[in-house]
């Protein structure tokens, strides 16, 4: 008989087989699971970085007020702690992304499964399925792509980043870094692109709809689609409610609230010009890397008020230009204007084109165009520190000088074709006579002239010969705004000044620029100039703007061929050049000149300057000036006030008419 082994024996037997088959099976997954793990953390990155997060933020600038005007970045971020950003808002992402946040360790797969059962049943994406410590490791840490393998990555540094972060760490980093639609990162740059305001003063309807947007900000971008972002933000609000943070009725109340939208805010297009002046300089001084991502503040000069002004007169000058020139539909030419504080050298406004988005040239600063008779006072300055007065008496006469060789003769004429014989230092200028100019020039020499445009801080190249009475070197804008406000500013040359500071992120100041000038002609001098040019206004080649109704100051320029037409002009406070012309240096019309295509549009930008810039005192007498009436057909000391006989500003120690005509010669225009 065979013996049988106990049933007993054998279902022992048959345990102890599988219990070693489970351990060997559970070693083998422990093991390979271990194994994955090791080689899946060797490629995660560490966290390090993350407990001093500090990411490429934007750099702001800054109008003269303090007011953003711009953001320049890679990625338009500015970094708020926490603590500055209303209650409401960590609420609000919370309850729309994370509910759970303050009870999971970075991982919540409950989380995972109510947010796939919520999105199943409502045919859209609504929560998401990771939780907010994930989505920072994504951002931060991992790359974009989607994998199984990311995924797992992405858990294991969500659950490392909260051991080593606490929730309010993670929600700074969080509400700072994440993407908000618009060129927006994080919630301020989000706050000021959608409702121009810090995020600080947002109230719970505009909470909700930042809220609202990670999950699709294309998608639910109020500038896009009105409508989702609505339903996104009543979402967001019931969220809010569901988690106890505010009422229902307080859910409904912001529902209904009115949102006012800004997608203009931003970079305004009428501020470009300055704003890529601004750029350059940073750029260069800093590098490009500074300027994109390290969080730069620049306090800049620019009043927008002025700035808006200086744009508008742009547009309506050319917008006359093409009535008067029954070309409706002809391509408008450029314009140029630049306004600047006298005493400070403030630059207040700068438009360098009629449309930025066409030409970003800027020819305020960088063109350089000749600027006609717009040059003329640089000879008659430097003719009062030779020894002229305003009674020095020249022949206004046909004369012409002999060239290179015998068979060449340069003959220059006045503007009119006419010769008004024996002429006024004063009327010459106020009247832009070429001939009498050339003449003067002629006397005290060219080298002269140019020591003193260099003294007022025009530095382009300018031709040594007598052409240069006929401003036939090109200048830029800003060239003659400076030295013309020397002439108002009691013969002090301001230095130009676009920026008043700039900080780094943390506040450190890492340049600041105060008003500077140094004096560059003698105060009786630049008084005389004033005294003068003031008649250009009033009397002369820019007698149509006359009506400006405060003390003003300037020169006309028209260059041949009514090329290039100028008008800069001063007041005690302002200085303000406008050039306007075509890129091609084509003719704007026959009769386009400085006074008729340049004057107004610098009239209708100072008319609106005058509420900030009234100049109601007058220019300042220096000491050393004497008021004497002259007769401007004679050049002698006239008795009564009127008709040729004006008050006129002479130098005490310099006699009337101290000098006699400029000498009629035919020597050659070069020197």
């Amino acid at each position: 008989m065979q013996n049988k082994t106990p049933p007993d024996i054998r279902t022992w037997t048959h345990v102890q087989i599988t219990f070693f088959l489970l351990t060997i099976s559970a070693a083998l997954t422990l093991g390979l699971g271990g194994a994955f793990y090791l080689i899946i953390s060797l490629d995660i990155p560490a966290i390090g970085a993350l407990k001093n997060y500090n990411p490429a933020t934007a750099s702001i600038i800054y109008d003269s007020a303090g007011q953003p005007i711009t953001y320049v970045s890679r990625e338009n971020r500015t970094l708020v702690p926490l603590a500055a950003m209303p209650k409401l808002l960590p609420q609000a992402f919370v309850s729309a992304e994370d509910s759970r946040f303050y009870q999971h360790s970075g991982v919540d797969a409950w989380s995972i499964i109510r947010a796939l059962l919520h999105n199943l049943r409502a045919g859209e994406k609504g929560q998401g399925g990771s939780t907010i410590t994930q989505q920072v490791a994504r951002a931060l840490l991992l790359t974009p792509e989607k994998t199984y393998t990311r995924k797992i990555k992405e858990a294991i540094l969500a659950y490392r980043i909260d051991k080593a972060l606490s929730k309010e760490e993670i929600l700074h980093i969080y509400l700072n870094q994440i993407y908000l639609g618009s060129n927006a990162y994080g919630v301020e740059s989000a706050a000021q692109i959608y409702f121009d305001k810090r995020v600080q003063d947002l109230e719970l309807a505009e909470v909700a709809l930042l809220a609202g947007l990670p999950q699709a900000p294309s998608r639910y971008s109020p500038f896009r689609n009105f409508k989702l972002a609505k339903n996104r933000q009543l979402y967001v609000l019931n969220r809010m409610a569901e988690e106890g943070y505010i009422t229902p009725a307080e859910a409904q109340t912001a529902y209904e609230k009115t949102l006012l939208w800004n997608p203009d805010k931003e970079n305004p297009a009428e501020n470009n010009y300055f704003i890529e002046h601004v750029k350059a300089y940073v750029q260069s001084k800093y590098g490009s890397e500074a300027l994109l991502s390290g969080g730069l503040r620049i306090y800049t000069t620019l009043d927008q008020n002025l700035q808006k002004a200086a744009n508008m007169a742009i547009k309506r000058g050319a917008a006359k230009w093409a009535i008067r020139q029954n070309k409706g539909n002809a391509t408008l030419p450029q314009a140029a204007l630049i306004s600047m504080e006298v005493k400070t050298g403030y630059v207040r406004a700068m438009v360098g084109g009629t449309d930025f988005d066409k030409s970003q040239f800027n020819r305020a600063t960088q063109a350089r165009r000749q600027p006609g008779s717009a040059f003329k006072p640089f000879i008659y300055a430097a003719a009062l520190e030779k020894g002229m007065t305003p009674a020095t008496m020249i022949v206004d006469e046909p004369i012409q000088f002999r060239g290179a060789s015998s068979m060449q003769y340069w003959a220059p004429k006045n503007y009119d074709n006419k010769f008004k014989g024996p002429t006024s230092f004063r009327d010459a200028l106020v009247h832009s006579r070429n001939i009498p100019t050339v003449k003067i020039l002629q006397q005290i020499g060219a080298a002269s002239t140019i020591d003193l445009a260099r003294r007022l801080g025009v530095t382009s190249t300018l031709v040594k010969d007598l052409s240069l009475a006929l401003g036939t070197s090109g200048v830029s804008p800003l060239e003659l705004t400076r030295a013309y406000a020397t002439f108002a500013n009691s013969g002090m040359m301001p230095q130009a000044l676009f920026i008043l500071k700039i900080t780094n992120s943390a506040g450190k100041v890492l340049e600041e620029q105060h008003p500077a000038s140094s004096e560059a002609l003698d105060p009786r001098v630049a008084y005389q100039m004033t005294h003068l040019l003031a008649g250009v206004i009033t009397d002369g080649t820019a007698k149509g703007i006359s009506s400006f109704g405060a003390p003003a100051a300037g020169k006309t320029g028209t260059t041949d061929q009514n090329v290039d037409a100028w008008f800069v002009g001063y007041t005690p406070e302002l200085t303000t050049c406008v050039w306007i012309g075509h890129d091609q240096n084509i003719s704007l019309g026959s009769a386009e000149t400085g006074g008729l295509a340049a004057a107004p549009i610098w009239l209708d930008f100072m008319n609106q300057a005058k509420a900030a810039y009234p100049a109601a005192e007058g220019f300042p007498v220096p000491a050393g000036i004497v008021m004497l009436p002259m007769d401007n057909a004679t050049g002698k000391p006239g008795t009564k006030i009127g008709g040729t006989v004006t008050l006129e500003a002479f130098r005490e120690d310099i006699p009337f008419g101290a000098l006699g005509p400029a000498p009629n010669t035919s020597e050659p225009p070069s020197p």
